[in-house]
């Protein structure tokens, strides 16, 4: 059997990085599937989707709101063709009853456990329409390697730079964040992966940097020292949400390669200052992640959180505007309120403001928006930070031996070792 996996494109905000990471949902799910199907992935991201391509059925993962609608004509192009779509992914959850329309079958949870059974409907001729199983999770022991393998790994360099892959240690969160689906998604309990399981696919990953894209590492204190000092050994350097405030968690968590972890800047506290200094006292970079436009926010909170932000050494800071997804509590109050105007989910991107804010008008939090960007990167880019960022991780490998270049000829003109320093030094 011949099953066309497809990943949509969407379009990135203005100031947005411009590489492509290799994406994380539709390998786990093909690591799911029966070993007859033969699996052919695009991720139209990075490459052209050829929809005259020889299969017998059409899988569409989609994890982002603004990549629903290109998934649904996708999907209408290939039924056209007489092919039958099956969607999934975060997306296809929180938008599930508008992708019917333009599905065969919609598949809501996990898939671990799941797929021999729904295949074998397919070819009976019965492939359901939905297919839910949100409210039961596979056992997270049945979690294996993602299908790596499947990714064109040129496609993923940036100007020569080996770029992240992407992990999961676990699933599910035990916080219910106001704009946040997790809780909807897959409930409120915490499902750590056993370590030696992790681990097993950690050192079976070709790739010395990984994105480890847990909701949270910091909701089992027991588990993440664990993790973090099986994972020394294997000498990655990775990048993560946000790890826990804890002095023996961050000594162990740099043994274990951080690199730097994505960081809510949510107020002006001194907590948060500290915070941020305990991450680089320990070597590990920290991402400032800021979100604008909460109901408890006036204008002239987020004008003194921007100037708080070029007090606190961030190294890199992302902003984004309350996106109310569906099924978050923010939609369900919002829309109660009546203050959505925007139902265009290509605008659901958290850079577009989709909402009437409580303090001011949706255009002037825009403007704040944009003022965020400009003014936090006025005096060094966004890619001289991340360059700053980068020269840190390859400094660390060259001086351990790993250092691994996908294209060696031109990280050598670009990225050699006196390179290097002399960017940290100056």
């Amino acid at each position: 059997m011949k099953l066309k996996l497809i990943y949509p494109k969407w379009k990135k905000l203005p100031g947005q990085t411009t590489f492509n990471l290799p994406p994380h949902g539709p390998v786990v799910f093909a690591a799911a599937l029966p070993s007859y199907v033969e699996v052919s992935f695009t991720d139209e991201n990075v490459e052209e989707i050829n929809f005259d391509e020889s299969c017998d059925l059409v899988a569409v993962s989609m994890m982002l709101s603004t990549q629903v609608k290109r998934g649904w004509a996708i999907a209408d192009k290939f039924r056209l063709r007489g092919k039958q779509v099956i969607f999934g992914g975060i997306s296809a959850m929180l938008h599930a009853e508008e992708t019917l329309e333009h599905a065969d079958s919609v598949f809501l949870g996990e898939a671990e456990g799941r797929m021999t059974d729904i295949l074998a409907d397919f070819h009976a001729g019965k492939l359901q329409k939905i297919y839910n199983y949100m409210s039961n999770q596979p056992s997270i022991e049945s979690v294996g390697p993602a299908r790596r393998d499947l990714y064109k790994r040129e496609l993923y360099n940036h100007k020569g730079v080996q770029m992240v892959d992407l992990f999961h240690a676990s699933r599910g969160c035990k916080f219910s964040c106001y704009p946040c689906a997790v809780s909807y998604l897959g409930g409120r309990c915490f499902r750590p992966r056993p370590i030696e399981k992790a681990i097993e696919e950690l050192h079976a990953i070709d790739n010395n940097r990984l994105f480890i894209v847990d909701n949270s590492l910091a909701q089992n204190t027991e588990w993440e020292l664990e993790l973090f000092k099986e994972m020394i050994p294997l000498k990655k350097k990775w990048i993560s949400h946000t790890i826990e405030d804890d002095l023996k968690v961050l000594d162990l968590a740099a043994q274990a390669g951080a690199w730097y972890v994505y960081q809510a800047i949510y107020d002006t506290s001194d907590y948060i200052k500290e915070r941020v200094k305990r991450y680089h006292d320990y070597g590990i970079g920290v991402e400032g992640t800021i979100l604008l436009g909460l109901d408890n926010q006036t204008e002239d909170d987020i004008l003194r959180l921007i100037d708080f932000l070029l007090e606190i050494d961030l190294d890199l800071a992302e902003f984004t505007v309350l996106a109310p997804f569906p099924h978050t509590k923010a939609y369900d109050d919002l829309l109660r309120q009546g203050r959505i105007f925007d139902h265009d989910w290509d605008h659901y991107n958290a850079g577009q403001v989709v909402y009437k804010p409580l303090h001011f008008s949706p255009e002037r939090l825009q403007e704040l928006y944009d003022y965020a960007w400009k003014t936090f990167y006025k005096d060094e880019t966004q890619e001289a930070k991340m360059f700053r960022l980068f020269c840190n991780v390859a400094l660390r490998e060259m001086n351990e031996g790993t250092y691994r270049p996908r294209n060696r000829e031109l990280m050598n003109k670009s990225f050699g070792k006196e390179v290097v320093r002399e960017k940290l030094i100056n």
